[in-house]
């Protein structure tokens, strides 16, 4: 299991990934989520993983070997992220189909979150299924998530909106990462933290920037302890039940 976010925000996308990945609890390894393809100052393209690892290993592998051979159709030919969603949920069911032929009785499923901009087009972020359609984020649904999602949602339900700032949704990011961490062995750090500016113009495509918080982080510990705290002094702070 893992968890993935993504929002699309005014100001920019946001991206975050835990790196775990286990087939049981006594084969439990770490794998990075969140692959990055650049060309500097053109196009800027995030994805992020979930589900079966095998699948997504080769939807990665073979993106960035088609770029390499120049095959026609990679992603650095692309004119639009509506291109770029369909060139990868087109690769996702045909690779899903394949191995599920051959063997039926495993679950070859994943989702996917890619999101950039290519030069001359706004920002756009899409959740990709296993049967490799796909929704886009708009400002009423500015944020997608994929893998164990349930514990982090409550938080960014009643904090992330189109017009949030950028720190406050790496700020809320983390908090639903580690209230799922908390309850769900199966997520952990490190967690890969990715922002992309936006420039309204779609001119001069600035670079990707990365951070990868692991388990000594100061701001992951401070920011812990003080949603820790905060939660349990609103906790007390409201009136109990008086109904007998």
């Amino acid at each position: 299991m893992t968890y993935c976010l993504a929002m699309k925000l005014e100001s920019g996308l946001v991206f975050a990934s835990d790196s775990r990945t286990n087939a049981g609890i006594d084969n439990i390894s770490l794998f990075c989520k969140t692959h990055i393809f650049s060309l500097p100052g053109v196009m800027e393209i995030v994805v992020l993983n979930s589900g079966n690892l095998a699948t997504t290993q080769e939807i990665i592998s073979t993106l960035k070997q088609d770029i390499e051979n120049k095959q026609e159709g990679n992603l650095y030919t692309l004119e639009s992220m509506f291109d770029v969603a369909k060139t990868i949920g087109n690769l996702t069911r045909k690779i899903i189909e394949r191995h599920t032929r051959r063997d039926s009785g495993t679950d070859f499923s994943c989702s996917l979150l890619v999101g950039g901009q290519i030069k001359g087009e706004v920002q756009k972020l899409f959740m990709i299924y296993p049967a490799g359609n796909f929704i886009e984020a708009t400002p009423e649904t500015p944020f997608f998530q994929i893998g164990e999602l349930k514990y982090g949602k409550p938080m960014l339900d009643r904090t992330i909106h189109h017009n949030t700032s950028v720190e406050d949704a790496i700020k809320c990011a983390i908090v639903s990462f580690d209230a799922t961490m908390r309850s769900n062995l199966s997520v952990g750090l490190p967690i890969k933290i990715s922002y992309l500016p936006d420039t309204k113009t779609g001119e001069n495509i600035p670079s990707v920037l990365s951070y990868t918080i692991e388990e000594d982080d100061e701001t992951l510990n401070r920011i812990r302890k003080q949603w820790k705290e905060g939660l349990r002094n609103v906790f007390k702070s409201i009136e109990a039940p008086k109904w007998w």
